[in-house]
């Protein structure tokens, strides 16, 4: 005969053991969840034509010059759209916030080239949102991203 412990340890377990599936099938819910969002979502890539040449830094007696290409990341169907009907007034905006640049040093690292990403997707929002578009631009990639001093 077992003594009172260890019938008590073996009940446990086998409690425990028969509720596993349950909790695994719980997980299994919230996980298939989470990929139908994923799966929801809509990403596509919008290139900005053609690419942007412009002077950057400090005016001196040697100018620098900013060559990139640019592709916008939205993550709605119709953004491409809205997109292409303001393409003129966003690439103003590109060109202006590079020409801005002043500090090349910054500008060439990665940090500062993040910084600019972020600065670029908040301006290119802002003209979406006063044009009443409903849209809005996820991620500004730099494709190329070249200075020449």
């Amino acid at each position: 005969m077992m003594n009172r412990p260890l019938t008590l340890w073996i009940s446990l377990l086998l409690a425990a053991a028969l509720s596993l599936p349950a909790v695994a099938a719980d997980d299994d819910e919230e996980a298939s969840e989470d990929s139908e969002e994923t799966t929801e979502s809509h990403t596509e890539y919008v290139e900005m034509r053609p690419s942007f040449v412009t002077h950057v830094g400090e005016p001196s007696e040697r100018p620098a010059y900013l060559k990139a290409n640019v592709s916008l990341r939205v993550g709605t169907e119709t953004a491409r759209d809205a997109i292409e009907t303001h393409m003129p007034r966003l690439r103003h905006e590109l060109v202006m916030l590079f020409g801005e640049q002043s500090d090349l040093q910054t500008l060439s690292g990665s940090e500062g080239q993040q910084a600019l990403r972020r600065e670029a997707r908040d301006r290119m929002n802002q003209v979406l949102e006063e044009q009443q578009t409903g849209e809005q631009v996820v991620d500004v990639l730099f494709t190329s991203f070249v200075i020449q001093r």
